[in-house]
């Protein structure tokens, strides 16, 4: 329920405080004191339509905070919940209105969006009035109450899970469908490409290590010349190892000759020739190393053009061809399969449907069944608001044919105010009096059922007598049992049957040299109640009969 009102620079309102609890609260004073500032103030809170012109004039900027008790299985905690927002404690909506136009929003101290708010202050408020434009008049929202008083909401939302199996298979269906058919029109070249790839047999990372291994032949090629040639000169016909070694053995035959004298000479020839000799040993093992298969080339090369020319022709890099293989596999596999496919998933489709074709059709006449008891509870209540000539009525419309979550049926309120008089829509045939005892009838009836929990009604007492006033505040009185409750009014039957009483009145205050206007709010005490509910008696000149009459109504039995 609503448990504080905060209101700063909002019209003729300064600065309000407003503290609220369960039952019915009433909002009394004169006209023009105010009543509706405060409502278009709660409104905005809500999430309602802001306006610059709300501001108090001077002022830069107004502010409406509305801090609510929820209950913790109320929706609006879910809405904060899957919203981001904490759920724990009160539900605070804020709403900063600047002159300019623009406005802000914070729930539970943090920016939010006017959508959420909005979407968190229908399902914490309803707003009821004579020329009420939200709520019970909203003919989509019938179907939701009519499943509320009749207890259905577990069977609507198991029509709207099925609902949602069937339009999954569906699409489903609808997918594999439409790939069968492109799978179709290009199976020649599927099964070409398939039989192309299949054979190539591409794999992941191949294209890399071909490129890095032919890039190493081509090397090795090169270098083995090099040493081939280097080997040629130390093995071949022209190597100066023989000559050298026929040189070293005539001058080791003089060296005794010469003693002494040819020593360093024969030793330097002796090291020079053991150097030729393993450089030769040292070519001879790198010519083997360097082994050179110009075929093992020739195989390299065809593998990666052979590669790359399938990247160009599929239009893929190299690296992907082994997953359009499996995918272009899988393709002709989903042709080859496709009509048993097809067959099952349309069988699958048709049972869904019929699931729930029969929960829909059960759901259906239970509403039927919900009509008639919510039309009963309603009509006992008219009479007492003078609306014993009138009927109410809820019509069903059903189409099997037009499955959507929601069922086959569409629900909406009609009345007729007069035997004889065509019936219509609630919001097309009653006027504006009608209309708000109507709406409190409904009320009522659903009071415990798919309600909010906290009811506002703005004036629906306006043009009626004595009896149909008491007959409202006795069931104003009667719905503030089960939710909270607060009603602008100026019938003092409805005013007495208050547990609080609220005041609104205009003072002039002082600002420096000047003097405004400004909207205040008071609950007041017992005798207090008893002098406004004797000016509404009354009128203007308060009378001691009124007063009298006043203490009466407040005393009545069952109030």
């Amino acid at each position: 329920m609503l448990v504080h009102l905060s209101i700063r620079d909002i019209v003729l309102i300064e600065r309000l405080e407003l503290t609220l609890g369960a039952g019915l609260s009433v909002l009394t004073g004169e006209t023009g004191a105010g009543k509706s500032i405060l409502l278009d103030s709660l409104s905005l809170a809500l999430g309602g339509r802001g306006d610059g012109s709300l501001v108090r004039q001077g002022a830069k900027q107004g502010e409406v905070i509305a801090a609510f008790d929820v209950a913790l299985e109320h929706p609006a905690r879910r809405l904060l919940s899957d919203n981001g927002f904490d759920d724990d404690g009160d539900v605070v909506l804020r709403r900063v209105q600047n002159a300019d136009g623009r406005t802000r929003v914070f729930i539970n101290d943090r920016p939010s969006s006017v959508s959420l708010m909005r979407e968190i202050g229908l399902s914490l408020v309803e707003i009821h009035g004579q020329h009420d434009d939200r709520a019970l008049v909203e003919t989509d929202s019938h179907r939701a109450l009519l499943d509320e008083f009749g207890g259905l909401q577990f069977d609507a939302a198991a029509v709207g899970k099925l609902h949602g199996e069937w339009r999954a298979a569906r699409e489903a269906l609808s997918k594999h469908r439409a790939k069968v058919e492109a799978a179709a029109r290009e199976a020649d070249f599927l099964r070409s490409a398939v039989d192309e790839l299949s054979e190539l047999q591409p794999i992941a990372g191949e294209e890399e290590e071909l490129a890095e291994r032919r890039q190493v032949m081509m090397r090795s090629e090169k270098i083995a010349t090099d040493v081939n040639d280097a080997s040629e000169e130390l093995s071949g016909p022209a190597s100066p190892i023989p000559g050298l070694a026929n040189l070293l053995k005539r001058l080791d035959r003089k060296r005794d000759e010469l003693p002494g004298l040819l020593d360093d000479a024969i030793e330097q020839l002796d090291t020079a020739l053991d150097a030729l000799s393993d450089a030769q040993t040292s070519l001879e093992a790198a010519l083997r190393n360097l082994e050179f298969d110009p075929r093992a080339l020739e195989v390299a090369e065809e593998r990666l053009f052979a590669l790359r020319a399938a990247g160009r022709k599929f239009n893929v890099p190299v690296d992907d061809l082994p997953e359009l293989t499996a995918k272009m596999i899988g393709d002709l596999a989903d042709l080859d399969a496709g009509e048993e496919r097809l067959m099952l998933l349309e069988q699958e489709v048709e049972e869904k449907r019929e699931r729930f074709d029969r929960a829909a059709a059960s759901l259906s006449e239970k509403r039927g069944q919900a009509a008639v008891m919510l039309e009963a509870a309603v009509m006992s209540e008219l009479p007492d608001l003078k609306l014993d000539r009138a009927s109410f009525m809820v019509v069903i419309a059903t189409d099997a044919e037009r499955r959507d979550a929601s069922g086959i049926d569409t629900a909406e309120f009609h009345v007729r105010t007069n035997p004889g008089t065509r019936a219509g829509p609630i919001m097309k045939v009653a006027s504006g009096g009608e209309l708000s005892r109507f709406l409190l009838a409904l009320k009522v009836a659903l009071a415990d059922r798919g309600s909010a929990p906290t009811l506002v009604f703005d004036e629906i007492d306006t043009g009626v007598g004595g009896a149909v006033a008491d007959a409202i505040g006795r069931r104003l009185k009667r719905l503030a049992g089960s939710v909270q409750v607060l009603a602008v009014t100026h019938a003092p039957q409805v005013a007495a049957r208050a547990s609080t009483h609220l005041l609104i009145s205009k003072a002039s205050i002082e600002v420096g040299a000047d003097d405004r206007v400004a909207t205040r709010v008071v609950t007041i005490d017992p005798d207090g109640r008893r002098e406004e509910i004797a000016r509404m008696l009354a009128g203007e000149s308060v009378t001691e009969e009124a007063r009298a009459a006043a203490a009466r109504l407040i005393g009545a039995e069952g109030i």
